[in-house]
């Protein structure tokens, strides 16, 4: 008998369906961003937010993800006080004879930013957004965005224990993965690779502050 695979959520989110916002469009999804941006309170622990959280810039968008009846759209945007604003504004889509509805945004700040770690080969921002339950265990089903910080990256892999569970085409030099995490006492590891498949960089979202790899 063939040994049975664990129950795991692979492949759990629909594959990015839009461009980049833009128009009206880039316009109600930044209004939500900016509006989560605008209620943080400063840190007064954290040193880099002495100055205030401060007001977003332009906006950065990363592809689509849509999982659980929800659209994910991840942005980051510098901040007028030298920080970076990350997080995502989530939506119910539209069906056949209506709009999207529901627009939720959630937004952190982080003073982590990748032209200060020219190390850093992937520049990463995730959060958790659902949970899933397993065989014994709930895995946290995270949504992870980013950019190579490498050349030459085609294709974002989210992997678990070695079980590729997401990916995503890398567009405009962005990606998004929506993937299960911490299950099982497994964690995600996210690998990009070369159009011929090649992995170019490999990083945990567990990294020590000292080893290589993203931010937020």
């Amino acid at each position: 008998m063939a040994d049975l695979e664990r129950f795991l959520p692979r492949y759990a989110a629909e594959p990015p369906q839009e461009t980049a916002p833009y128009g009206r469009w880039a316009d109600r999804l930044g209004a939500a961003f900016r509006d989560a941006v605008g209620a943080l309170e400063p840190d007064p622990d954290e040193p880099s937010e002495a100055d205030g959280i401060g007001d977003p810039g332009d906006l950065v968008w990363f592809p689509d993800r849509t999982w659980h009846g929800r659209t994910f759209v991840p942005a980051t945007s510098r901040t007028s006080t030298g920080l970076e604003a990350y997080g995502f504004v989530r939506f119910i889509p539209a069906d056949d004879d209506g709009e999207p509805r529901l627009f939720e945004a959630e937004a952190q700040v982080t003073s982590e930013l990748a032209e200060n770690n020219p190390d850093w080969r992937i520049d990463l921002c995730e959060t958790v957004v659902g949970a899933w339950r397993g065989d014994g265990d709930v895995a946290a089903m995270t949504l992870v965005w980013g950019r190579p910080q490498v050349a030459g990256a085609a294709h974002a892999l989210a992997e678990l224990d070695g079980s590729v569970v997401d990916r995503c085409p890398v567009a405009d030099g962005r990606f998004t993965l929506l993937a299960p995490d911490d299950y099982q006492g497994d964690t995600l590891e996210i690998v990009l690779v070369g159009a011929d498949g090649v992995e170019l960089a490999r990083e945990s979202l567990y990294e020590d502050d000292e080893d290589e790899g993203g931010a937020a």
